[in-house]
């Protein structure tokens, strides 16, 4: 193997793996390291996302739903079961065997496009070079002309709340239950900490949710986040705001967790409590002293807009550096990272980048909120349209929820659209490409949209941003 490379990435996950792919579709000689080590002690690229993030978690949101309808929706389409049981085993199974297959074609994925991949610890040296750890322990120096840091985060701890690993657990660990626990604390009320409380409700068990904010997701519309509210209620969520977790200990029969709020101190017992209060960039033994690479005040390397370090040729993208910590905002970085490396233009546009709640109903964003434009000054329309009224929702037995837009009032650009209701993650990508390229209301009004169809919810929202909507009435 040779010493030398073009790039060399420092992270495998959904900034940098495809980091290296576009720098080796750019003609460039790319290695790209990863250190990744699964509970079994195997090794696997894709970091986070793909072996204990995003393709697990959907995986297990999939499955829950199907057996969630299969008990409360199936009889009105005419389909009465009579007994349904349920397999654990069975459904991680399946979970493992999507995230095996997914981190797999990683590595196919590398070998057409002629990456080096190295499993072990890549640690940046000055002068741009990179001291690799392999498995075996043993230590190489491999030098580069560019090297992108994508080291990606890791759950934030809670203080007074220590993992074990069994009783008290990460994100990850909430992925690999063996059984429904009865009594299931989620603290956190973010995108994890929802998704993950789905799943495990949705197949029985009695579930707490404490966030410790007086307001529910704060960082969506307001609209959306009430209508989102009273639907995680009808789950069965017990969401209670405002509510601060001190400590949690764990005992013979379960854990005992104590919380104060608006009535003071709290306390209850669980059998599984599930911390997920956010996540903090993972930047342990990555930077050796003099590499001219800082951290800012809250451990993010330091970067331009164009995701340049303090040090020449050294770069840094996904959630290791500012912005959301979402996969599909650290993809376009790496992909545009190493179109700069190459000399070629590449921006990403970070008042396009959507977000996504994978619950059911589903949660979908990009843009400003009606408040934000509020505060920023902007005249604005809103536009309106629930998916009660869409023919397709209503087939498909699921009419919750609506599409809303928030556009200027005079110049009628579209400022932001907010979706809760059906396939919602799909649907957001239309409002993302009519954000990209700066689309007005009218724009989408005279977009013909396939009828009947989910999607038809953008269209008359945007109509009804004009009180024009065909399918409800304009008020």
């Amino acid at each position: 193997m040779s010493d030398s490379f073009d790039v060399i990435v420092i992270g495998g996950g959904p900034a940098g793996y495809p980091a290296a792919i576009r720098a080796a579709q750019n003609k460039l000689s790319v290695a790209c390291i990863d250190a990744w080590t699964n509970r079994d002690g195997s090794t696997a690229f894709g970091g986070t996302c793909l072996n204990a993030g995003c393709i697990p978690s959907k995986a297990l949101l999939e499955s829950t739903e199907l057996y969630h309808r299969a008990q409360h929706e199936f009889a009105a389409h005419g389909m009465k079961l009579e007994r349904i049981s349920l397999d654990v085993a069975q459904m991680q199974k399946r979970k493992s065997a999507i995230v095996k297959g997914m981190t797999q074609g990683i590595l196919s994925l590398f070998k057409a496009a002629g990456v080096t991949p190295l499993t072990g610890h890549g640690r940046l040296l000055p002068g741009r070079k990179v001291e690799f750890t392999g498995a075996d322990g043993a230590k190489r120096t491999l030098q580069a002309k560019h090297v992108v840091l994508a080291s990606g985060s890791e759950p934030m701890p809670l203080r007074g709340v220590d993992f074990d690993g069994r009783q008290i657990v990460d994100s990850w660990g909430a992925l690999e239950f063996e059984a429904v626990p009865k009594r299931l604390l989620v603290i956190g009320a973010g995108v994890i900490g929802l998704e993950l409380g789905s799943v495990w409700r949705r197949l029985g068990a009695e579930t707490v949710v404490l966030e410790a904010l007086e307001q529910f997701l704060p960082m969506a519309d307001a609209a959306v986040s009430k209508e989102a509210l009273r639907h995680f209620k009808k789950l069965g969520l017990d969401i209670r705001l405002g509510a601060k977790v001190s400590a949690a200990k764990v005992e013979k029969d379960g854990v005992d967790v104590s919380y104060t709020d608006a009535k003071g101190s709290q306390s209850l017992a669980f059998d599984r409590v599930i911390v997920a209060i956010g996540r903090r960039p993972y930047t342990k033994d990555l930077l050796a002293e003099g590499t001219g690479v800082a951290l800012d005040a809250r451990g993010f390397i330091e970067v331009d807009d164009h995701c340049r370090s303090g040090a020449e040729n050294v770069w840094a993208v996904g959630d290791c550096v500012r912005g959301p910590m979402l996969a599909h905002k650290g993809k376009e970085e790496g992909v545009a990272v190493a179109d700069h490396i190459a000399g070629l233009y590449a921006h990403v546009n970070y008042k396009a980048i959507p977000s996504v709640i994978y619950t059911a109903p589903e949660i979908a964003w990009v843009g400003l909120t009606e408040e934000q434009a509020k505060a920023g000054g902007r005249n604005i329309k809103v536009g309106s349209f629930p998916f009660a009224a869409s023919g397709r929702a209503k087939a498909m037995e699921a009419g919750a929820g609506f599409c809303k837009i928030v556009a200027d009032a005079g110049s009628d650009e579209i400022l932001g659209i907010h979706i809760v209701g059906p396939m919602a993650g799909e649907l957001v990508a239309e409002a993302v490409l009519a954000m990209e390229y700066s689309a007005s209301c009218e724009d989408l009004q005279r977009t013909i949209h396939a009828h009947p169809t989910l999607s038809e919810a953008v269209h008359e929202a945007a109509l009804a941003a004009d009180r024009r909507a065909i399918d409800i009435p304009n008020r």
